[in-house]
């Protein structure tokens, strides 16, 4: 009976050094250990380093440092992980043919942590892009910029992990390059609209928040410049994917450039309207427009109130101005105000608006037509 037992013990101490693959138990459940200690551990770990960070780059002015902070918290985050994937690796004293496998391992999650915190940080950096050079960048290319700088991190860490595990980027890249060729050839529109949309980023015909007519084709809002297509977004609420090549090979009117906002009526009199009465109508008109400070000056833009030209059932005043205010509600109350001014000061003259009107004159009735009889 002893002895079966003392057989037992040693089995079990077999098994407790040998039973996993050859490792020591003790040593996997300290390793794993380890690791649930540093996983435990992050939240703690990250919010010590982030308060620390914060509490430095709290003393700076500007808040783009703030802004690069919240976006490095998740990467801050995983660093006791890999800490703790490490240091249980390393104890486990693994043989020599599995070094090579655990090495690849740690070197992977550590570049898969500096390029997540660089594709993060990409987005602080272009706010600090626009903030210190959008004077040469739009809104639009800074985005452009952000989405490529994004592609290029996701990419130089997609082929350092690859390079880490022994696969060649070299030759995958060759093979993309023929890919790429064929699918040039099959997608024309797609490089034609990225190139369209290059130059109307380069040419800066518009930007995001811009109202813009293409006629035939849409008017309304830009809301994103994209690298295929532009959305607009119409006064509907509808939003108008249009191809960059449309807005590139078409003309395309800025409203929102405008320096002035135009006005331009014709005034119809009736033509009992005596000489005097028309010249003090335009006189007033024009002294309205001199000293209303929602208009442009006469030496700033062409600005005129005339006696145009006799129509059929009127005598034209042709006004042609322009507004300050670019802003479409604040140009129609200005065109409102303007409108009961006019019609005032033609009641004050004594005048009428005409209106299109017909009168038939009758020389004779003829001797065979009855007259009407009487009631």
């Amino acid at each position: 009976m002893e002895t079966a037992l003392q057989e037992f013990w040693g089995l079990v101490l077999d098994v407790w050094s040998n039973g996993i693959y050859g490792f020591d138990v003790s040593r996997v459940l300290l390793g794993c250990t380890i690791l649930i200690f540093f996983i435990v551990l992050r939240d703690l770990f990250s919010r010590i380093v982030v308060s620390r960070i914060r509490a430095f780059v709290n003393k700076t002015e500007n808040t783009i440092d703030d802004a690069i902070v919240d976006t490095l918290e998740a990467p801050i985050r995983l660093v006791p992980v890999v800490l703790g994937v490490f240091l249980a690796t390393s104890y486990l004293d693994l043989p020599e043919s599995y070094m090579d496998m655990v090495a690849n391992i740690n070197r992977s999650l550590i570049s898969f942590t500096i390029f997540w915190a660089l594709f993060r940080a990409t987005g602080p950096l272009a706010e600090m892009i626009e903030s210190s050079g959008g004077r040469f960048l739009t809104v639009s290319m800074i985005g452009w910029v952000t989405k490529a700088m994004k592609g290029a991190f996701f990419l130089l860490g997609a082929a350092t992990i690859l390079e880490i595990w022994g696969i060649q980027v070299g030759p995958i890249i060759a093979g993309l390059g023929l890919f790429g060729v064929a699918v040039a050839l099959g997608a024309q529109d797609l490089f034609k609209n990225l190139i369209a949309g290059l130059f109307i980023l380069g040419e800066k015909r518009f930007h995001i928040g811009d109202w813009i007519l293409i006629p035939g084709v849409v008017e309304g809002t830009v809301e994103d410049i994209g690298f295929r297509t532009t959305r607009v977004r119409r006064f509907d609420k509808a939003p108008v994917y249009v191809p960059n090549t449309k807005l590139a090979d078409h003309a395309v009117t800025n409203f929102s450039r405008m320096t002035y906002r135009r006005i331009k009526w014709v005034i119809g009199v009736e033509y009992n309207t005596t000489e005097q009465q028309l010249r003090n109508i335009r006189q007033a008109i024009e002294t309205y427009l001199s000293e209303n400070k929602a208009f442009a000056r006469p030496e700033e833009t062409s600005t005129f109130v005339r006696i145009d030209h006799f129509a059929d059932s009127s005598i034209n005043i042709l006004l042609y101005c322009f507004t300050n205010t670019t802003n479409w509600l604040e140009w129609l109350e200005v065109k409102e105000e303007l409108l009961l001014k006019i019609k005032n000061i033609v009641e004050f003259n004594d005048a009428n608006f005409a209106f299109p009107s017909q009168t038939l004159y009758v020389e004779s009735l003829g001797d065979d037509v009855e007259s009407f009889p009487k009631k």
